[in-house]
Formats: structure tokens, C-alpha cells, sequence
């Protein structure tokens, strides 16, 4: 069976559903017209799933929002406090709409690749890497896989910590003080409890694991919502709106973009579709859910809680059990997601090294050290929403707009004579035999994803530096500090950063915890 070394996946959606797909490995050559030079391990020999078991186009849109919702759940109501109201709604309908543009691109092509290259009516395992090769060479292949494990290790970093956070919460709050542990080694355990999942190969076909995520991210959403909107006859009267800076503002933008990320699984769900053509429909559908899941809960705890809102929007609920199931079914998402994430890179990484496929020393010593980085810089930078940042706004607007505008016009520039023999269009040849506006409107959507995308990355990596930043876990051996979270902190007072209000001292008559905000006074209302 062929395993998830070369998915290239970026969520709990994207490994489970083309692994749930996946006939058996042929490596012989593969000799159709116009078959080129791809490699013998890129392919099958036989489509990969029966026709009876193809994708409709509105199952295809449910998994296109299992691929892009998660993380962005608790991170997107955040992303409008640093932005503002009216800037948050503009980022989130403009980003949609520039990824949803990208998005039916890369529809496009993979259409355009089937008609060229017979080859590709059977499973391609690298389907990204390979449009990047088809349209752009081997270099841009190269670049492309590169970009995808990074983004893949950048998303682990990301899961591991929300995750952490989400397990010291319970810990903080639910346990004896004597059997307690700081947050920073909750990011340490969780990552060994978490080891030996890694060494294990995905199920041949586990796709009802999509069904699981989406249903857990749904019923957070509801959950969370439902809490939000019990708070708002307190909180709201309270909330307060400052203005943010300019910073803020534009940090926000890896957020929003992180939200909307999942260009690297397009193709692979598109190839098990019943009429990949109607691509365009599924990811149509498929953004315009994701939306209707993103902006009300946003909208509705920015109005809610104003600045008081944490880190995650979760722990801004002032109803004890909603805050509870929430957090427990994110944290399924989320685990679910870090295991699987991590399995495309860790294989990547044993092709380059050459470990055997099966199970041995070699598998654990890479997977371990795989880990063991992930961990390192979870512990270094302790807090998943600049990550999330840093990942969103550095190489999110690459692989989710750049690369797959490119590829969109270097395909449609090349002439038959050029792509049967694996040629790719120059520069000038790309310009002069694009339309023009299509030519336009990619050269702005490209301009202004490379822009803003540069300018939040200085400002993400830069807000690490800040004064208000968590320091690195293993700081604190020195400084004998610790390092709280939205939860709460390693030393107890979890129900604290509960309350809302412009101090952050409005407590509710149904919540129990006590309130430690600016003038360290308490109200219940």
C-alpha cells in the first residue's frame, strides 16, 4: 500500500481523505503519449478509487471545509480585535475571495494536466509538486516541496501548542494543585504521549475521520457562539473598542490568511472527484461555508467582548461547561490534525535519508528528532497565535496565491509543441500570449499577496521580540518565572482570565471564578 510519504497535506482533512483513495503502487514505466519524464513512484497504474466511490461536488466542498477549518476557530474572533470590526470583515472577505480565485486556478490546471498527460487520470501521490513541474520545471518542483514541508513543520508547531494550551487548561483547572505542571511541561508530555502515534502509518481508509472534524469544529463553533451570546446581556454594555495600532492591524493578516489556507490538498480531492470540472462549484460552496462558519462567531464576540477577548475565544465564555466541551472538541481537531500532519513530513524525510519503509530503528531515531524540533520551537516560542502569524503571513500567500497564479499562466501559455516535450514558455512568451486582463488581475492578486504577505512577516517575527511576549520555556529555569497561557497560568487562577469588561473584572452570577483585572476588583453581575 502506498503511504502518506509524499502528501502534502496541511490539516486533518487533507492526508485522511487521499489516503482513504489510494490503490496499490505500480513501479513500472508508464509509457502513454505525452507521459514525459514523471517518475515511476508519482503514480498508479489503475485509477484510485471506483467510480461508485467518486466524489459528488457538494461532498467535495464539505471536505474543502474540513481542510481550511480548525485553528482558525479559536484564532479568527482574536484576529478581529487586533484588526477592528470593519478592517477584520474587509481582510476576511477579500483573502476569501483572492484563495477562492487561487483556488479555482489550480482547478483549472489539474484539469488541463489530466487532458495533456493521460498519466495523470490515475493517482499522482505529489499532486502539487507535480503542477509545479509540469507548468514552471523541475526547479519550481523542487522549490514547491520545500515550501510544503515548511508550512507542514510551521502547522505542527502551531497544532502542538494549541493543543498544550488546551490540556494545561483542563489540568490547571481540574487537578489537585500537588499533582499539577506548568504549561511548559504540558508541551513536553503531550508531545511524548503524542510519539508513538507518529510511528505508525496512516489507515489504508480512515475517511470517516473527516466527518469527525468537521463535526467537532461545527459543534465548537455552535458551542462557542451559543456561550457568546449568553455573555452578551453582561459583557456587551462593558465591552470596550479601542482603536488598534497599525501593528496589530497588519499582523492580523497572517491570521486571516492561516484561516483560509489549503491549496495543497486542491488537486488530490479534485482527482477523486465523479466530473473534476465542477471543481469550480466544490470550492465555491466550500468557501462560502467556511465564511458563514468564521464570521458570525467573530463578528459575534468581537461585539460580545471587545478587547477583553484572550488569545482563544474559548476561554472568553463565562459558562463553565460550554467553555469544557469547546475546548475538548477542538482539541480532538487539533490532535487528530498534529498526528496526521507530522506523517507527510516525517516520510519525506526518510526518502532523503533513505530509511526503510518498515517499522525500525531508523523510523524511530528520525520521527523522534522530528518531534524533538517541533517541540524545541513550541517551547521557544510558547504561544500558538504568533506562530500562527508568522505561518500565515510568510509562506501561506506563496503556496495559497503566488505559486498557483504562476502556474495557472505558465500552463495556458504553453503550445502543444512545447508542453509534449516538456518545455516551458519564457517570460516574454507567458506575457504575450496571456489575455490580458487575466494577465492584470493575476499580476495585482500576486502583487498584493506578496506585499501585504512581506510587510505582516516583518511585523509577526517582530512582535516575537516584543516586551508583552511569553519567554522561551526553558527560560524559566533560569528566571524562576512561568509562562502563562489563555487558560490561565502554571501556578493556578485558570477561571481568572475569564471576565470582560474594559478592566476585565465582569464576572457572571453562573460563573464561580473570581476576577483579576486591572484594579484587581471584582464584580458579579
Amino acid at each position: 500500500q502506498v503511504s502518506l510519504q509524499d502528501q502534502t497535506m496541511t490539516s486533518s482533512a487533507r492526508p485522511l481523505m487521499a489516503e482513504g483513495s489510494r490503490s496499490a503502487l505500480t513501479l513500472g514505466s508508464h509509457n502513454g503519449k505525452g507521459s514525459g519524464d514523471v517518475e515511476n513512484n508519482s503514480r498508479t497504474s489503475e485509477s484510485t478509487v471506483s467510480e461508485g466511490h467518486k466524489l459528488g461536488w457538494i461532498v467535495t466542498a464539505l471536505f474543502i471545509v474540513a481542510d481550511m477549518v480548525g485553528g482558525g476557530v479559536v484564532a479568527m474572533p482574536v484576529a478581529f480585535v487586533k484588526s477592528g470590526l470593519h478592517m477584520g470583515v474587509i481582510f476576511m472577505v477579500v483573502i476569501a475571495l483572492i484563495f477562492l480565485y487561487t483556488g479555482w486556478q489550480l482547478g483549472v490546471v489539474w484539469n488541463i494536466m489530466q487532458e495533456r498527460w493521460p498519466e495523470y487520470h490515475d493517482h499522482c501521490r505529489k499532486p502539487f509538486p507535480e503542477i509545479a513541474k509540469r507548468s514552471m520545471g523541475p526547479r519550481a518542483k523542487k522549490f514547491t516541496s520545500l515550501l510544503i514541508n515548511c508550512t507542514l513543520f510551521g502547522i505542527c508547531v502551531v497544532y502542538l501548542l494549541l493543543s498544550a494550551n488546551i490540556a494545561h487548561y483542563f489540568v490547571d483547572n481540574m487537578l489537585p494543585d500537588a499533582i499539577k505542571i506548568s504549561y511548559c511541561w504540558t508541551i513536553v508530555v503531550l508531545a511524548v504521549l503524542l510519539l508513538p502515534f507518529t510511528y505508525l502509518k496512516s489507515p489504508a481508509d480512515f475517511w470517516p475521520v473527516i466527518v469527525i472534524a468537521m463535526l467537532t469544529t461545527t459543534l465548537a463553533v455552535v458551542t462557542i457562539v451559543t456561550g457568546v451570546l449568553r455573555d452578551a446581556p453582561m459583557c456587551n454594555p462593558v465591552a470596550h473598542f479601542p482603536q488598534p495600532p497599525t501593528k496589530e492591524i497588519i499582523v492580523s493578516i497572517g491570521t486571516f490568511m492561516f484561516a483560509f489556507s489549503g491549496h495543497y490538498v486542491f488537486p488530490t480531492i479534485q482527482h477523486d472527484m465523479r466530473e473534476p470540472k465542477k471543481f469550480s462549484w466544490s470550492i465555491s460552496l466550500g468557501f462560502l461555508l467556511v465564511v458563514m462558519l468564521y464570521m458570525p462567531l467573530s463578528v459575534v464576540s468581537f461585539w460580545v467582548y471587545g478587547d477583553s477577548m484572550k488569545d482563544s475565544v474559548i476561554y472568553s465564555v463565562q459558562t463553565y461547561y460550554m467553555q469544557c466541551f469547546a475546548n475538548f472538541m477542538i482539541a480532538v481537531h487539533c490532535i487528530l490534525t498534529l498526528v496526521i500532519v507530522a506523517n507527510p513530513v516525517n516520510q519525506e524525510l526518510e526518502h532523503f535519508f533513505k530509511v526503510a519503509h518498515h517499522f525500525g530503528r531508523g523510523r524511530i531515531i528520525l520521527r523522534t528528532s522530528v518531534m524533538a524540533a517541533v517541540v524545541f520551537v513550541a517551547l521557544s516560542v510558547p504561544d500558538f497565535m504568533p506562530v500562527m502569524g508568522v505561518v500565515g503571513a510568510s509562506t501561506t500567500p506563496i503556496g495559497c496565491v503566488v505559486m498557483p497564479s504562476l502556474f495557472y499562466l505558465w500552463i495556458n501559455a504553453a503550445e502543444e509543441y512545447e508542453w509534449q516535450k516538456n518545455k516551458i514558455p519564457s517570460v516574454m512568451n507567458v506575457i504575450r500570449r496571456t489575455k490580458k486582463s487575466t494577465l492584470l488581475l493575476n499580476i495585482v492578486v500576486v502583487g498584493i499577496s506578496v506585499a501585504v504577505g512581506g510587510i505582516a512577516t516583518v511585523q509577526s517575527i517582530d512582535s516575537l521580540r516584543d516586551a508583552n511576549f511569553k519567554p522561551p520555556c526553558y527560560m524559566s529555569i533560569f528566571t524562576d518565572t512561568n509562562v502563562t497561557i489563555g487558560g490561565g497560568s502554571a501556578g493556578g487562577h485558570g477561571f481568572s482570565s475569564h471576565c470582560c469588561g474594559q478592566h476585565k473584572n465582569i464576572s457572571a452570577d453562573y460563573f464561580e471564578g473570581s476576577c483579576f483585572g486591572e484594579d484587581h476588583s471584582t464584580l458579579l453581575v
